[in-house]
Formats: C-alpha cells, structure tokens, sequence
C-alpha cells in the first residue's frame, strides 16, 4: 500500500463488491450527535438559500436565466416548472450552522450559504463541460441541452453573482467573507486544472491527488464552514479554524465521492456506470492501488498505460471497465480510499474542539460530518 495507507489509523474493513456500497458506517461521535436529524438539517440550508438564490439567478439577462434555472432543477429543458434534484445542499446547511458558532440568527448566514452554492455550480456548470459529463442529478447536463457556450457563460455569470450577494451587503464582515470566497475558488480552480493534468499522466502521487482534491473540493467546503460566523462576526482564529473542519470534512467528501465514481449505483449517483474509469480520472482508489506494489498494482498499470494511448476508452464493454475496478480492489485502492475518508472525517471533528460553541451547534457540524463519509450519491 502507498505510505499514508497506514496514517489512517486502526485495522481496515475492505470494501465490499457490492455496487454502491462503499464507506462503512461511521458511528456517530456522540449521543448528541446522533439525535440530529441531518436530512432536516440540510432541509433548512436549502429552504433558508433558495429564495436568495433564486432571485441572484433572476437578475441574469435572457437566455442565461432560463439556462442557470435549467441547471438547478428548476424548470425542464422545455422550460416547464420541474422538481428537480437539487443536490445534497451540504454547503448552504453548513453555512448557515456556521453563523450559529456566533450565536447569531441562522439567517445571517444566508448570503455566505447563497455565495458558496452559486461559486460550486459555477464549478459543475464548467467541469462538466471539461469532463464531457452529459448526466448530472439524473438529467441532461447544460452543455448537452444548451450547448458549451452557455455552460461557459452562466458559469462565469454565478461567480460574479456570488460576489455580488456578499458585497452589496456594505459591511466589513462582507469583505472579510469576500475574501475568503475568493481565495477559496482560486483554489478550486486549481485544483481543476490538476485534476484535468493528471488524467495525461501515467502516474500521480497519493501526496498529488490529495493535494488536488484539497484545492478541487476540500476549499470551498472550509468555505462554507466558517462563512456565516465570519458574517456573524468571527474573529479570523475561529473562521481559520471553522475552515480547517470544513476542509478535511472536503477531503473525507471527495474519498467517498471517488469511491462512488467507480463503484456507485448509477441510479443513486445519476451518473454513468464506472464514471471516474470512463474520464481516466486518477481519482484516490486508482492512485492508492498503483502505488501499493503487487502483481494486481503492476497490471492496472499495465492496462491504464494501454488505456492511456486508446481514444476508445469510452466505448469500452462493461466487462473491461468491471475488470479495471477488479484490480483497484483487488490492489487495496478501495479500502485505502475507505480508511482515508474515516481518517479525514476524524480529523474535521476533532478541529470543532478548538472552537467555543453551543453544544446543539456542535452537535450538527459532527452529524453532517458523519452524513459525508456514509452516503451513496
């Protein structure tokens, strides 16, 4: 196994074959945190932000409202109201819970929760555009429905939104969280530029890929952790702080979001089967299994080498992709990535014990802590 296989800590339960199993349970860290209702708690994230949302979305001009609403889930590509699948709405729950590090309403954390959705669609709308996606939450992505151009466009329209929300609130603390929502997609830019590098690669350090994830996800999850109490009126140790939980509870989401992107069912995640083998995305399962030494590490290699120079990946037969997934298991990358993302989802807890909060607060940051490591889309 790579070096860091180790640093996770404890005997490790290998990952199941099962399609869309994938991390096991971790248990709740306390009695309290296991009262929390997670799914209520993200309920009010969304019903808090989308209002807010919505009308950012309504000052865009014509067609790239329409385009943006398509993209949320609110109207069909005919135009037609719809219920779509707006996505799990951790970030806007986190911000918002963040304001209450401070003691203050939840609603001051409505601009940070509204910023920081309308900064991660900026991202979707663009990577799956640049990863070729043409399903994201069981529907057409906007690229396939609208063409790349408007992908491009409304991509570019909600980051200049998400700075707007924040900076026409005319305060000091506005800035501070401005600033901190800058710097933070800077860094999710970057780490999609590595990502994209990587896939060129025949190789990527277990080091790389966490690094990349820690710009591509890891980032804007610290973000949103700490951007109401910052609106609230934290001082920069408690939102420095808040960040580092939100940045390794990042790191825990992208282990299981990599871990979903081979071994996901399709219907949970609505993406296509083995979706990460598919893009050769050097995602952590298939890092950790090339550095783990072994005759099943030595033939993925192998075969990604072969892969590497073969245009048709994509119209690979499931079997070939099965047999890819096959060797990352059978190298350890599935319970390396399994055993990462615990790791990681210890550490994000054990960084709320710096900060002075009220013990129901802390008690729904753990909660969605262990909702991100136990998912299945």
């Amino acid at each position: 196994m790579p070096a860091q296989a180790g640093a996770a800590g404890g005997p490790r339960t290998p990952g199941t074959a099962t399609r869309g199993e994938t991390v096991p349970t971790v248990p709740p860290a306390s009695k309290t945190a296991e009262a929390v209702d997670v799914t209520a708690l993200l309920e009010r994230g969304r019903t808090l932000a989308t209002p807010v949302l919505r009308a950012a979305v309504d000052r865009l001009a014509p067609p790239m409202d329409t385009v943006a609403a398509y993209h949320f889930g609110w109207i069909d590509a005919q135009g037609r109201p719809a219920e779509g699948d707006g996505g799990k709405a951790v970030r806007p729950a986190l911000a918002v819970l963040s304001a209450e590090v401070m003691s203050a309403a939840p609603e001051t954390g409505i601009p940070g929760a509204v910023a920081v959705e309308l900064v991660h669609n900026f991202s979707l709308l663009h990577d799956d555009l640049m990863d070729g996606d043409e399903q994201r939450r069981h529907r057409d992505t906007v690229w396939k429905v609208h063409g790349p151009a408007q992908a491009i466009l409304v991509g570019d329209a909600l980051f200049a939104l998400a700075n707007e929300v924040l900076l026409e609130l005319g305060t000091v603390e506005a800035g501070r969280a401005t600033r901190r929502l800058t710097t933070a997609t800077r860094a999710l830019i970057d780490g999609q530029a590595q990502d994209i590098s990587y896939e060129h690669r025949d190789r990527v350090s277990v080091e790389e890929c966490l690094e990349m994830e820690g710009n591509k996800t890891g980032a804007l999850l610290a973000c949103a952790s700490s951007i109401g109490a910052v609106l609230g009126g934290a001082d920069d140790r408690t939102a420095d702080t808040l960040e580092k939980y939100g940045y390794h509870l990042g790191l825990a989401f992208q282990a299981v979001d990599d871990l979903l992107g081979i071994w996901g069912d399709p219907v949970s995640t609505g993406k296509q089967t083995w979706s990460d083998l598919r893009q050769r995305k050097k995602s952590l399962p298939v890092v950790a299994a090339l550095a783990a030494g072994g005759s099943a590490s030595e033939r993925l290699g192998e075969i990604l080498a072969a892969d590497a120079k073969n245009s048709d990946v994509e119209n690979f037969s499931e079997e070939e992709f099965a047999a890819r997934a096959a060797l990352i298991e059978e190298a350890g990358g599935r319970e390396w990535t399994a055993g990462e993302a615990r790791r990681q989802h210890t550490i994000a807890i054990e960084a709320l014990d710096a900060v002075d909060m009220p013990d129901r607060v802390r008690a729904q940051f753990t909660a969605l802590a262990d909702f991100v490591v136990v998912r299945k889309r």
